[in-house]
This record gives structure tokens, C-alpha cells and sequence, in this order.
């Protein structure tokens, strides 16, 4: 018997692009038309070939009608009635993928159930079919059904099916399992089985056993190296990548673009930049450039070494953007202090239509400050809802950080506690929300139901402490704070935390405190100490202390404006006149600049900045003529100005310089 198969009636539910595939094979046999154009004889390739574009597509209503001509033509597919059954196999196995691929896994379990006869393939696309929709014990299960049956012998499809389901801490074990079966039987010599156990070893976080069956692989390819070097670099192992990378080129095996690609996310890792760049030639040279993945990876590897310029002009030479790479420029200007270039690329990924992603909002929501317009904010919140973002805390994260820092506690507060789900990071910004608004009892409240919780807290959870304890005068509960991040939850303190005491204590008027805390630490952390140090004695007026720490910020950061503007500021609160103006002489000579202080008011929907003396501002006129309405005003009602801290001085004309 020939292997042909024939069908009747599937004219009625066949998409437009079938017919014309079918149009080679009908038959002429009826001089019926309607016969004629209802008859078709195809092969068993044919036929396996039209079920695994059915599964691909999930055509689903055409891969049944198949089976069910299938079944109506019992006879034809009869294993008993062939000599050699393997082209019959090909069809049933290709019905099984068929429904596993369009999901229909009770019906894959009943055709398996009643198939005349079964082999080897059968039992890998059950398998396979089971994992792949995310049913591991029905998966495991067939699979040692199919060790214990004795008649059906695993092959190596089936061991690199199993083996890339092992994704997860929770897998090693298994992984070990199926490691010792590929000994057991054979295996061990097979490059596709070596392979899978390298990626599954690592996707395990078993990174000395993948590396100890690379090393003992006697054939490698260019996918065992990628395998690999991918797999370091998930593992943030990123210096042993970038080594392997180097030891591959140097071999007779040639990298492809994905272990390029794993390579520049190495460099991303370690920010080196020098090997990057290299890389990049390399890239390059090779025409990979265009590649839409390299270069993402490109500009996420400039943005981490803080070289915005690089990854900004690979952007724009792109000849085509996806998601990725906009969300990848979004996130390097973001990182890098560039806040306004972040929020006009959401805006454009947004008014292009381009897909977003909870990545993206969350990187745009942390440029938020105070600068930033309160009104854009909410319109953002607004497509997190339409997009059902909500539940995702990264997003969630971001809004309470983005409404504290844009003046809105109380939303801040309302999304917290909308909240399915906190982690340690949503206590944190809550925490830090409160302490940003000088709301230090609420902070430590906050802390205190995050404990209740059970959550842990994390450097940056004591760090919001140190800070709320610092603005309320409870100097003896920020120490316990400190005490406790070793002591309780072996934490170490960062200069950060130091600073938070220094400051805490000076602005509670033990300067002298302040001053031993500094020098008994066991090692010198620099600016920011000094620098909290010279801020309470600005706050205290205390000039002969904030000489000393700012003599040590000079020392320290002579580049830095703030020793020179709290001195001039102590000198004045003091009326020591000559001292303040050889401050500002000083300053001028050394050629340091103080950072111009930023005034805003967010009017419908726009944001309008202010520094000293501006004139830029469209309604200039308009706004010094109310200002000075209402200076005669307070003026009449006994308002005197304090000059003491203002830093311009006047030349012998009288007149501002």
C-alpha cells in the first residue's frame, strides 16, 4: 500500500492559504465538481507538514478536522496493514504535537491513550508537550512510566527535553538525576546532551558543575561556549565570562552573535568599558552592528560606565528600535541625571505607539523629583491603570517614590496601601516618603508595622531611620539604630549612615560629639562627613568648629563650594564681616562656583523654574511687578529682611557684583 491519504469535507473550515497548498494534490477521479473540489490525496510528509503549521498557527478546528478524516479512514492508518509503520508514526506523533502546541492537552492525553502503537517520538512529545505548558510532575511522571515500561528506551531528544525544563534553584537535584542517567546509558559523548546539562546546570545556579562538564566535554561547538559564557554572566559572574570569552577567540571555535552579546553583557557587569569598546570593533567588523539585541546591549554597557554620548549616538545610527532599546535609553538617561531626556523618550515611546512595559514606567517614575510636574505624574499613573500595571511592585515602588518626591504624601500613602504585595523596597519608600516630609514619628511607626509584617529591613531602611531621627532630635534612637544594623541584622554601615549620625548629632547641638564620632571611626569615609559636620555648625553658628571641618572638606574636596558658602554663612550669623568677605574672596580666587538654587511652581500641568536675578522667564515683568507689590506689603507689616546669608557683596560704587 502506498502512503497516501485521503480527505473528504475539509473545504468548509480551511483558511484561504491552505487551498492553495492543497491545490497541487487534488484528485481527478470524480467528474462531480463537487466531489472533485472536495477530494484531497496527500502523503504522510504532506499531511505531518500541514499539523505542524496547524500547532505553529493554532489552527486547531483544521488539525482536528484532519484527525477526524483520520479516524473515519481507520483502515488506511492501521499500523498492522504496513510493513514498515514508521511513516503511519509520523502522522500520529505529528497529531499529538498538534494539539499540545494549540494547548489542547486532555485531547493529546486521549490520542496518546488510543494509538494503535507507539514509539520512542511518541513518548518525547508527551514529555516535551507536559513541560512545555508548564505541567512538570505530569512531564517527570511519563517520563519514568516510560524507563519503567522496559520496551521504550530514551534517547538523547528526550534527556535535553527534561534538561530544559531545570530552570530554578529548586531543579538541581533533578538536574544531578538526570546528569547520572546520561553516564548510565551512554550519553556522556553526545554534544547536544552536554550542552543542555551546561545551560541547565547554570539556569540551577550550579555554576562549578556546568563549568565541570564544559571542562570535561571532549567536543565542544560554538553553542557549548556560548552556553557557558551566557550562563557566567546570569550568574554575575562576570570577570570568568569575560576570561572564557577571551579563551574561545583564541581557538579554533568562531563566536556567534549571541556570545558576543553575552560578552558586552560582562563588560556591562564589570563597567569595563575598555574591553567593551573592543568588543564593539569586533561587532562591528564583523556586521553584527544592526543586530537589535547588540545594540541594546551596547548602549546599556556605555550608560553603566556613566558614557551617556556613546550610547545616545549608537541610538540614534539604529536602523531600527524596538521596546528594548528605547526602554535600555530611557533607563541610561535616567541613571545618569539626564531627568528631562528620560521623560521626552517615554513620551515618545508613547506617542508612537510603541509597547510599554512595566521596565519602562518603572525607570521614567524614578526620575521624578521636585522639579518635576505633579500632573504628568498622575497622567502616567493613569496608563498604569489602563495597562494593568498595578499589581506589578516594581511600578507600584515608583509611584510612592514619585508622589513624596513631587509633594504628594498623601497619594503616596494611598498607593501603599493599595498595595497586593510589599516587599522590603515598598516599606522603604514609605518609610523614606515620611522622613523626606519631615515626618520623622510616622517614619519610625512605619518601621515599626514593617517589623510587625515580617519583613527585614535593609541598609537603606536604616538609613531613612537615621535620617527621620536626625530631623525629630531623637539622637538616642538613631544610635540604637546604628548599634542595630550590625549587631541585629548584619548590615554594615555605609558613609552614608555615618553621615546621618554626624548630622543627626550636630543638629541636636553635640558638635563636640559629632567631631569624636568622626575621628574614632575606623577609617576615613571624607566628604559627606565633613560635610554634616560643617552644616550644624551653620545651623549653630559654631565658627570656630566649622573652621575645623571645613578645613578638612578642603582638604578633602577642594573643588567643592559648600566649605566656602557655610563658612560665609557662620560668619555672617556671627557679624564677623572681614572673615566672610575673605571667604568669598577666596572662593572667587579659587575659582569655585556655588550651585545656583532653584525656585518652582507647578502651574497647570508646567512646571516654571526661578534662580536669583532671572530675567529668562516670559512673565519676568509681570512677576517682579507683583513681588514687589507684595515686599511694600509686608514691609507695612513689620517685615525686615535678613541679610546675613546672602552671599553677593557690594563693590565701592554701591552697586551688586
Amino acid at each position: 500500500m502506498t502512503s497516501k491519504w485521503v480527505f473528504y469535507k475539509l473545504n468548509t473550515h480551511i483558511p484561504s492559504w491552505v487551498s492553495s497548498l492543497l491545490s497541487p494534490f487534488k484528485t481527478q477521479t470524480y467528474q462531480n465538481p463537487v466531489s472533485e473540489s472536495s477530494k484531497f490525496v496527500l502523503n504522510d510528509v504532506d499531511i505531518s507538514s500541514l499539523l505542524a503549521i496547524c500547532g505553529r498557527e493554532g489552527y486547531l478546528h483544521l488539525g482536528s478536522s484532519i484527525h477526524g478524516s483520520i479516524v473515519k479512514n481507520f483502515e488506511l492508518f492501521d499500523s498492522r496493514n504496513w510493513n514498515d509503520n514508521r511513516d503511519i508514526m509520523f502522522v500520529w506523533n505529528s497529531l499529538l504535537s498538534m494539539y499540545f502546541k494549540c494547548g489542547e492537552v486532555s485531547d493529546a492525553v486521549k490520542l496518546f491513550d488510543h494509538m494503535p502503537d507507539k514509539d520512542t517520538i511518541s513518548w518525547n512529545t508527551m514529555i516535551s508537550g507536559f513541560l512545555r505548558n508548564g505541567n512538570f510532575d505530569l512531564g517527570f511522571r511519563f517520563f519514568k512510566q516510560m524507563r519503567e515500561s522496559g520496551v521504550y528506551r530514551f534517547d538523547k531528544a528526550t534527556l535535553t527535553t527534561i534538561l530544559s525544563a531545570c530552570d530554578g534553584l529548586e531543579f538541581c537535584s533533578l538536574n544531578k538525576m538526570i546528569h547520572g542517567l546520561v553516564f548510565l546509558n551512554g550519553f556522556e559523548r553526545e554534544i547536544t546532551v552536554g550542552n543542555a546539562l551546561i545551560t541547565s546546570y547554570f539556569k540551577c545556579g550550579c555554576c562549578s558543575l556546568g563549568r565541570k562538564v564544559f571542562d570535561e566535554m571532549l567536543e565542544r561547538n560554538v553553542i557549548t561556549w556560548t552556553a557557558v559564557i551566557s550562563g557566567l554572566v546570569k550568574n554575575e559572574l562576570n570577570q570568568n565570562s569575560l576570561e572564557l570569552f577571551t579563551e574561545m577567540r583564541r581557538g579554533a571555535v568562531n563566536p556567534n552573535s549571541l556570545t558576543y552579546l553575552s560578552s558586552i553583557m560582562a563588560c556591562s557587569g564589570l563597567q569595563a568599558v575598555r574591553d567593551g569598546r573592543q568588543i564593539h570593533g569586533l561587532v562591528w567588523k564583523l556586521g553584527m552592528q544592526s543586530d537589535l539585541c547588540i545594540e541594546s546591549a551596547l548602549m546599556d554597557m556605555y550608560s553603566k560606565c556613566g558614557i551617556v554620548d556613546d550610547a545616545w549616538r549608537i541610538f540614534k545610527t539604529a536602523e531600527e528600535l524596538d521596546e528594548v532599546s528605547l526602554t535600555v535609553i530611557l533607563v541610561a538617561f535616567a541613571q545618569n541625571g539626564f531627568e528631562e531626556e528620560a521623560i521626552q523618550i517615554f513620551l515618545r515611546m508613547v506617542k508612537s505607539g510603541i509597547e510599554i512595559d512595566p521596565n519602562s514606567v518603572s525607570a521614567v517614575l524614578g526620575v521624578f523629583g521636585v522639579d518635576t510636574s505633579l500632573g504628568l505624574g498622575q497622567q502616567i499613573h493613569s496608563l498604569i491603570i489602563k495597562k494593568n500595571f498595578i499589581y506589578n511592585p516594581f511600578v507600584n515602588n515608583g509611584l510612592v517614590n514619585m508622589y513624596s518626591k513631587c509633594g504628594d504624601l498623601v497619594e503616596s500613602i494611598k498607593v501603599f496601601y493599595r498595595m497586593p504585595q510589599r516587599n522590603s523596597v515598598s516599606w522603604n519608600s514609605m518609610i523614606a516618603a515620611f522622613a523626606r516630609h519631615g515626618d520623622g514619628f510616622r517614619a519610625l511607626e512605619m518601621y515599626e508595622e514593617m517589623r510587625r509584617e515580617g519583613v527585614c529591613p535593609t541598609d537603606v531602611t536604616f538609613l531613612s531611620l537615621l535620617h527621620a531621627c536626625s530631623h525629630v532630635g531623637l539622637v538616642e534612637r538613631g544610635m540604637e539604630f546604628l548599634e542595630s544594623m550590625a549587631r541585629d541584622h548584619n548590615l554594615s554601615p555605609r558613609t552614608e549612615h555615618y553621615a546621618c549620625v554626624v548630622d543627626m548629632l550636630g543638629r541636636a547641638g553635640f558638635l563636640n560629639v559629632a567631631k569624636s564620632f568622626i575621628e574614632g571611626l575606623p577609617e576615613r569615609h571624607g566628604v559627606l562627613l565633613w560635610q554634616a559636620l560643617l552644616g550644624a555648625s551653620s545651623i549653630h553658628g559654631d565658627s570656630e568648629m566649622g573652621k575645623y571641618a571645613s578645613d578638612q572638606l578642603f582638604l578633602a574636596a577642594p573643588e567643592s563650594p559648600a566649605p566656602y558658602v557655610l563658612m560665609a554663612n557662620i560668619y555672617s550669623s556671627e557679624g564677623k564681616w572681614k572673615e566672610r568677605a575673605y571667604t568669598i574672596k577666596r572662593m572667587k580666587q579659587m575659582g569655585v562656583t556655588k550651585e545656583v538654587g532653584i525656585s518652582w511652581i507647578e502651574i497647570e500641568n508646567k512646571v516654571n523654574s526661578f534662580v536669583v536675578g532671572d530675567r529668562v522667564h516670559p512673565q519676568a515683568d509681570i512677576i517682579y511687578w507683583v513681588l514687589s507689590g507684595l515686599l511694600r506689603l509686608m514691609k507695612d507689616e513689620g517685615y525686615v529682611p535678613d541679610k546675613r546669608y546672602i552671599l553677593y557683596y557690594l563693590d565701592t560704587d554701591g552697586k551688586d557684583t
